[in-house]
């Protein structure tokens, strides 16, 4: 066990009285220099702490503020972007659907260009046939004349004949 001093657990007034001087000098000394420091560092903290938990609270509206613009900016960006595909898309059908007609336009004209060549084709291969056929009906025919007509009285006969239909008509 330990053996405290008497003096500790039972102190005497006199140093009480001196303890309680001792206290009440440092309470005036400290009220006096650095009570008032103490107090307006206090204050001065206090309002910078409000300040900044305002600043804070400012800046978390504002933030709120901008997430919502961004998210405006957002969707108004996805509406364009949409609309834009939509322009797009209607453009390239339109694109598409006009190169379309002008090779069906291109098409029909070809193929009326054809039907037209085709005929005047014809057209002169009739010519050429005609030309040919009546080219062989005469050769035919004076061929035809040469046997019959070979003798003399054969050939008179056939002038007799010719005379008396001429005069007919």
């Amino acid at each position: 066990m330990i053996l405290l001093d008497n003096a500790l657990l039972n102190p005497s007034p006199g140093l009480i009285f001196w303890q309680l001087v001792v206290f009440g000098s440092l309470v005036f000394i400290l009220w006096k220099f650095a009570w008032k420091g103490i107090l307006s560092a206090l204050k001065e903290r206090e309002g910078e702490i409000e300040g900044a938990l305002r600043m804070a609270e400012e800046t978390r509206a504002e933030m709120a503020k901008l997430k919502s613009d961004n998210d405006k900016l957002v969707a108004e960006a996805k509406k364009e972007r949409d609309f834009i595909i939509k322009e797009a898309k209607e453009a390239s059908d339109k694109m598409i659907a006009e190169a379309k007609d002008r090779a069906i336009e291109q098409g029909n004209k070809i193929m009326e260009d054809a039907r037209e060549v085709m005929n005047q084709e014809r057209v002169k291969m009739m010519s050429q046939i005609k030309k040919d056929v009546a080219t062989l009906s005469i050769e035919i025919a004076e061929k035809v004349i040469r046997k019959e007509l070979s003798d003399k009285a054969t050939q008179q006969s056939f002038v007799s004949e010719l005379v008396a239909d001429a005069k007919l008509n």
